[in-house]
């Protein structure tokens, strides 16, 4: 018998026998099936304790189910040690019968270097997976992610959209959904499963880095932690922010249809009817646009789609540009189109 066949029995049993691990396992497979397009499915890796923990129980679905399972890692080549670090992975992962695909990115990320490369992240991991037919994208967010997001948001004064934070499912570009298994977990719980299969993982040195917010406001977290405050509750903060969410985002869908045509190289949008609507409507339905024309994950920053829609309804404003969209108005219609 092979070495790394060996290895995965050696795995499976300790997955079999650990009812932490196995508790894990039932809920992630629940929340897949759940959630799942097809049988095909991209997992997101990246080297550390949650990412290596979501690939360990992926293989052991594909083991299962005989799903077709692809393990992904985007390379931003912006540090001189990611190419061996990614290639450390990918040994790792290797000896336990996990076979990683690195994709390279080729862009240079000069400035805004957190936002720049996780789009440049979605980007690779979602053009694999349409040239590859896999409906799942698969990320291994955790609960303390969702913590740190909802925080962010709030320290930059975002609405309602932000502070819902993640989404068990969100749909992307050509009908690739991003699923979320682990938001119900915390991260110790993640940690657990990589000490227990892989007994090491690969530290990226960025998270320790103080010129990123999201550094920060974990060295806030531990604080708020330390004096009593209750993360159980935050979460059903975000959960009640969500279902309000949910709400507005029906009102706005019905919206879009009455005054939003989508044509095939700009959205025009009737200004007199879009000036009536309440102001988180109005928004979302610039979001929507935006997301729409781009094919971007993440929206403008609030404040920016603030001052876009300030300046139009006053009238001094006849075009800007705003998220890789745009934005031209021709007497009470708005047409947006994409930036090249």
């Amino acid at each position: 018998m092979k070495t790394k066949n060996l290895n995965v029995l050696k795995n499976r049993d300790i997955f079999i026998k650990d009812k932490k691990i196995a508790e894990i396992y039932s809920k992630f497979k629940t929340i897949l099936l759940k959630h799942k397009r097809n049988n095909s499915f991209g997992i997101a890796v990246s080297g550390g304790p949650d990412s290596m923990a979501l690939a360990y129980l992926s293989r052991n679905l594909l083991a299962e189910m005989k799903y077709k399972i692809y393990f992904l890692l985007v390379d931003h080549g912006i540090r001189k040690d990611s190419n061996k670090e990614s290639l450390q992975v990918k040994e790792i992962l290797k000896k336990n019968d996990i076979n990683l695909k690195i994709l390279k990115n080729k862009k240079k990320i000069n400035r805004n270097f957190q936002k720049n490369a996780r789009d440049v992240r979605y980007e690779l991991l979602s053009g694999f997976c349409k040239k590859n037919r896999i409906k799942n994208l698969v990320t291994a967010h955790h609960k303390d992610d969702q913590i740190e997001t909802f925080l962010i948001r709030l320290s930059r004064g975002s609405g309602v959209e932000g502070l819902s934070s993640m989404s068990e499912v969100t749909k992307l570009q050509h009908g690739i959904v991003l699923i979320r298994p682990f938001l119900g977990y915390k991260k110790e719980y993640l940690k657990y499963i990589s000490r227990k299969i892989f007994n090491t993982t690969i530290k990226d040195p960025s998270n320790n880095d103080k010129k990123f917010l999201r550094t920060n406001i974990r060295d806030l977290i531990k604080i708020l932690e330390s004096k009593g405050l209750n993360f159980d509750q935050i979460t059903r903060s975000i959960n009640n922010i969500s279902s309000t969410k949910d709400a507005i985002n029906f009102y706005v869908n019905q919206s879009l249809k009455k005054f939003v045509k989508f044509r095939k190289k700009d959205a025009i949008l009737d200004l007199k009817m879009f000036n009536k609507e309440p102001d988180e409507v109005k928004f979302k339905i610039i979001n929507k646009i935006v997301k729409n024309r781009t094919a971007s994950y993440y929206p403008p920053r609030s404040k920016k789609v603030i001052n876009l829609i300030n300046g139009f309804e006053r009238s001094h404003l006849k075009k800007c540009t705003l998220g890789g969209c745009i934005f031209e108005k021709k007497n009470n219609l708005l047409h947006v189109s994409k930036e090249f």
